[in-house]
């Protein structure tokens, strides 16, 4: 048998799982791992999980060791001490070169001589006399990476609207596209300032909240839709995703509200369909009437 473990690391707090030589290991723990990137320091986040010997293993790092207590120093040193001056000298630099970026944060791997400095830009930027000032003065291997406003609150930020750590921060691997249409179908209130999260865009939870809601909404009839129940025969004029509930005016003019399970039939569908609602990610303001 051989144990799998999902390890975060880095300071864009990546999750990914690793290869352990040995099932020791509980969450919380601090480890050393070899990853992608090279030597880092992470943190175990789900227990041990064994696979067969068969199992076929790609691209998946190694947990080289426990963290013992000088591991545990040095990475301390390096966050208090050495990054820092890192991020102080290259902000210097920036200025002394007049670019046009914004220093966001700076990354020095645990066991190997690189240092990941993490910018914002409008464009392109010609970093390439900044690049040599820094390894000049650090002998170490160089990365610049751009990055953008969601990646910028996964390093900066650190709790949300409702008072837990952002989920970038705390669980979730890949940003995936966030869209207008997720968040009208959850009625939710189309206030850009209500709607996005510190990075500005669309909040991630619209998206994996997103199935529900459409499973939901998958039994409920179409406003407009003309239905049958014991009270009468009426249209369909609201419903409650959640609640699973719709409002029916009926041929009186009275409107009564029912559970989706009190409708005995459906007598016709709605006679015009709207328009199909947005479907892109939702990065700049747009019309959200």
């Amino acid at each position: 048998m051989r144990h799998i473990l999902t390890i975060r690391y880095g300071v864009l707090k990546n999750t990914s799982d690793f290869f352990a030589p040995f099932n020791s290991l509980k969450k919380g723990d601090p480890v050393i791992i070899r990853s992608s990137r090279g030597v880092e320091f992470g943190e175990v986040i789900t227990k041990v999980k064994e696979i067969d010997d068969t199992d076929p293993i790609e691209n998946i790092g190694e947990v080289l060791r426990k963290a013992t207590l000088d591991d545990k120093e040095k990475q301390k040193k390096i966050i208090d001490e050495m990054i820092p001056v890192e991020f102080k000298f290259c902000q210097k630099k920036i200025k002394e070169h007049k670019l046009l970026m914004k220093l966001a944060s700076v990354e020095h791997l645990f066991g190997t001589k690189k240092i990941i400095f993490y910018f914002l830009a409008n464009g392109r930027v010609d970093f390439r006399e900044l690049v040599k000032d820094l390894a000049k003065e650090y002998q170490a291997r160089i990365e610049m990476k751009h990055i953008g406003v969601r990646d910028e609150a996964r390093l900066l930020a650190d709790h949300e609207h409702c008072g837990r750590e952002l989920c970038c921060r705390s669980f979730l691997k890949n940003l995936e596209p966030v869209t207008m249409k997720m968040a009208k179908n959850q009625k939710a209130t189309l206030d850009p300032s209500k709607i996005s999260g510190r990075c500005g865009r669309l909040m991630c939870c619209l998206r994996y909240e997103d199935k529900v809601y459409e499973d939901l909404k998958h039994v409920l009839p179409k406003k407009g839709s003309i239905v049958k129940t014991a009270k009468g025969v009426g249209e369909v004029i609201n419903y409650d995703v959640l609640q699973q509930q719709v409002t029916i005016e009926m041929e009186n003019g009275n409107k009564i509200h029912v559970s989706v399970h009190d409708i005995i039939d459906k007598v016709r569908e709605p006679l015009r369909q709207k328009e199909p609602m947005c479907d892109q990610p939702c990065e700049k303001d747009c019309d959200l009437e």
